[in-house]
């Protein structure tokens, strides 16, 4: 079944996600697919995401990108060469939209900051620093590589090397203090650009500290009152800088927020290209999920025998895309379409429910739009169970 048409004020944009699995650690918090290698043959890997990526014009050349993001694992422990040549196949498969975004994460130790002059002459015009935190014992605690000296230093260097830049830092931390990050969000307001990535710390089960978790040895975490203290002072914060929130953890002045993001939060298609990478794509009408073989070398062996990575490919149904379309719409300040919801399910809403919580504050409804307000933010999880039918 064919989507109906976007709402004018939603895009039907297309991306490329490029994933990079590798790291030099593995970081206690991190559930994503990351691997700590001792070597990589990169002029290997690169040869198979050029191939990959040839094999994914082959279906949609037709199409414009508007965002290229290459994320991870650590994907500034690419070369420069190896972002350049993807780039360069990236913009002989497909027509490229005039402001294009290409953003690339970057870990902020010396040796990777180094290699921004040479990430920007590639082609990358916007750089996603992973700092995560501004002292050296949460860093430490947190299990990254770089010191807050060598955080500042990169964010430093994005400034005089892109136009846009982001960091990320991570909140309610063990032992962390509302009047801590109060003092911590001051120190990284005045290092942003025009974009902040603010994460609450999540315990996620089968990352070491969801092990230290169930062991009943991750001690100190704030409790739920005071995290939310912790969301509401960021809230304050950001907004009084210039920099409100556009979608739950990140933060930005207007015309300054993550293009690539959006094409997740507001049902886009993109490419995912790379080990465990996920895609969602339309084809003669019907929407498809993509997924990549999790593992490198597996994922590597099969591009090489078959010419492509995928572990599966899914047709969605118009219910399910109805539901990533509220989940994840719901994110963001702009929230979603409602005709749009309706076309895809017309009856995921209880209207009851949904009223009554608008009624509270927790919804707002003008015209078609309908959002989480602040305090609805705090609790979507729950509220979106609510309003299910």
């Amino acid at each position: 079944m064919t989507l109906p048409p976007l709402p004018a004020d939603e895009s039907g944009d297309f991306g490329i996600y490029i994933h990079w699995p590798f790291c030099a650690a593995k970081c206690p918090y991190c559930d994503f697919n990351s691997h700590v290698v001792r070597h990589v043959d990169e002029e290997d890997w690169c040869r198979a995401y050029l191939q990959a990526l040839e094999r994914a014009a082959g279906e949609t050349s037709d199409r414009e990108v508007v965002s290229v993001f290459f994320g991870g694992g650590t994907p500034s422990l690419m070369s420069p060469a190896t972002v350049s040549a993807i780039l360069e196949k990236i913009a002989k498969s497909w027509r490229l939209a005039a402001d294009l975004e290409v953003t690339l994460e970057a870990n902020p130790s010396s040796v990777e900051a180094q290699k921004f002059a040479g990430y920007r002459a590639g082609g990358v015009n916007r750089i996603s620093i992973g700092v995560q935190a501004l002292n050296d014992a949460d860093l430490r605690w947190l299990g990254r590589l770089h010191d807050a000296a060598e955080a500042r230093a990169a964010i430093d260097t994005a400034a005089t090397i892109f136009q846009r830049y982001s960091f990320d830092l991570i909140y309610a931390r063990q032992h962390q203090t509302p009047a801590a990050w109060k003092a911590e969000l001051r120190q990284a307001l005045a290092l942003a650009g025009g974009h902040l990535s603010l994460y609450q710390l999540t315990i996620e089960p089968g990352t070491a500290f969801g092990r230290r978790a169930k062991a009943g040895r991750l001690e100190g975490l704030p409790d739920e009152e005071t995290a939310a203290e912790m969301y509401l002072l960021t809230q304050e914060l950001c907004d009084a800088a210039g920099l409100p929130a556009y979608e739950i953890s990140n933060h930005a002045e207007p015309g300054q927020e993550s293009r690539h993001n959006m094409l997740y939060w507001r049902l886009g298609d993109y490419l995912g290209i790379g080990p465990g990478a996920h895609g969602r794509m339309h084809s003669a009408g019907t929407r498809f999920a993509t997924e990549e073989i999790r593992q490198p070398e597996e994922w590597l062996a099969q591009l090489k025998r078959l010419g492509h990575g995928e572990a599966c490919r899914q047709p969605i149904a118009p219910k399910d895309s109805a539901l990533e379309y509220l989940l994840m719409g719901l994110r963001t300040r702009q929230g979603i379409s409602l005709s749009r919801l309706r076309a895809l399910d017309a009856d995921l809403l209880d209207q009851e429910r949904l009223s009554e919580l608008a009624r509270q504050g927790l919804f707002a409804i003008e015209g078609d739009r309908m959002r989480a307000t602040r305090r609805g933010w705090l609790l979507l999880d729950s509220l979106l169970v609510q309003v299910l039918a």
